[in-house]
């Protein structure tokens, strides 16, 4: 067996949160027209870090600062957070934080929604940040993520947040205003998320919904729930009807469930290798007590293809996972953050996955992101731990060397 390799990133920047943030702490902000994208790191203690790359003096400079939401109190524990852009023709930019404020005898969960309405302030943060829509929870919420959903003949981008009744609740906005409409946990297209919250086993712990690009009315649905068991279906929303479905059972809690594509095996007949063929798509199932594991092609093979991540499970608890590709040659890595302070890169090589490289980190990792920070094209991975955010960028020697030998392949020049 090979030794694993070096790390393709470098560390580019360290900023120490207030105190320790947790699995669902992260979230990307879109590039706009003041700049690149950015990121928000939520601590625990209810305050949010807005992390961003700005130009000073012809060079793009590392800014984290701390940023403002109202009506989080000073007691509160953030639980998670979230942000999409509005889908278009709308404008804007939406954040979701939910928190636990200490009441004394009985603590109170809210979601907070925050979305500006006012012309040229709707991607402003710092207005954002001011304009609230405060939500009592009637449970302890966990996961919040977002997901484009079909509401009537156009596509609508939802918040979803899970929590421990166990069930998946939907947020939409409805007449300029974001709120949750009446018996939202059974209403359409909460079919596209899971059947009835009845038929849940136990609290889902992380929830990823992915479109088909051939088929837009088409979703994978997959999601890990705390007593182990993973569900995958795959969801013609028009109906809703579940059209496919798969399920598997594991001994401990699921810390995270990712679909991912994967291009698809060459054609073994030669006169069909010309022909358009679709992706294929992968689930990444980790848990915090076994060996994480892809299983390959769902949508052909169910769950019965496994393919474990050897020495997933040397590292303690995996807490976070990312399927980036990282090396630019159109198939993804998977990349693993686990509580012993290992962040593990996997490829998929010769019917296996093999450990490309490890790199550690001074403390326990809980959330990966991997997102164009400055504007140049090439994305950074950033890394939320215990102790603050890192964020790393591509080694330029072997970025460039890759550019190098795709414009020789395009021009048709002989390889050096």
């Amino acid at each position: 067996m090979a030794l694993p390799g070096r790390c393709p990133l470098a560390e580019d920047s360290f900023s120490r949160l207030s105190s320790q943030s947790n699995v669902y702490g992260l979230a990307a902000l879109p590039a706009g027209e003041e700049g690149p994208g950015g990121l928000l790191a939520a601590a625990l203690k209810g305050k949010v870090i807005h992390f961003r790359y700005h130009e000073l003096q012809g060079r793009m400079r590392p800014l984290a600062s701390e940023l403002q939401f109202t009506y989080i109190p000073v007691d509160a524990e953030i639980v998670s957070i979230d942000s999409f852009p509005k889908s278009p023709p709308q404008r804007g930019l939406v954040v979701g934080i939910t928190f636990i404020k200490d009441s004394g005898d009985k603590p109170s969960p809210f979601l907070n929604i925050y979305c500006d309405y006012e012309p040229g302030s709707e991607y402003d943060l710092d207005s954002v940040a001011q304009s609230c829509l405060n939500l009592e929870l009637q449970f302890t919420p966990f996961q919040l993520c977002h997901a484009e959903v079909r509401s009537g003949e156009r596509l609508e981008t939802v918040f979803l947040l899970s929590g421990n009744d166990p069930a998946v609740h939907l947020y939409k906005e409805v007449r300029a205003a974001l709120t949750q409409p009446p018996h939202s946990c059974s209403s359409p297209p909460f079919p596209t998320i899971s059947p009835s919250p009845t038929q849940l086993p136990s609290s889902i712990l992380w929830l990823h919904v992915l479109t088909l690009p051939s088929t837009p009315s088409h979703r994978i649905t997959a999601f890990g729930c705390q007593s182990g068991h993973v569900r995958v279906a795959r969801v013609d929303q028009s109906g809703p009807t579940v059209l496919q479905s798969w399920s598997i059972q594991q001994d401990g809690p699921i810390s995270k469930v990712l679909v991912f594509p994967v291009p698809p095996e060459p054609y073994p007949d030669a006169s069909k290798r010309d022909a358009a063929v679709e992706p294929c798509f992968s689930v990444l199932v980790a848990s915090t007590m076994e060996l994480s594991v892809v299983y390959r092609d769902v949508l052909s093979r169910g769950l019965t293809e496994q393919c474990p991540l050897p020495g997933s499970d040397l590292h303690d608890s995996v807490l976070c996972a990312l399927t980036p590709d990282l090396d630019f040659d159109g198939h993804p890595e998977v990349l693993l953050g686990t509580y012993g302070q290992e962040l593990l890169c996997y490829k998929y090589s010769g019917g296996e996955f093999r450990l490309l490289w490890s790199r550690r980190f001074p403390s326990p990792l809980l959330s990966l992101l991997y997102s164009d920070l400055t504007g140049d094209g090439l994305a950074e991975l950033a890394v939320v731990c215990v102790r603050g955010l890192h964020v790393l960028q591509h080694r330029l020697e072997p970025v460039a060397r890759c550019v190098l030998e795709r414009l020789r392949a395009l021009v048709g020049a002989p390889p050096q």
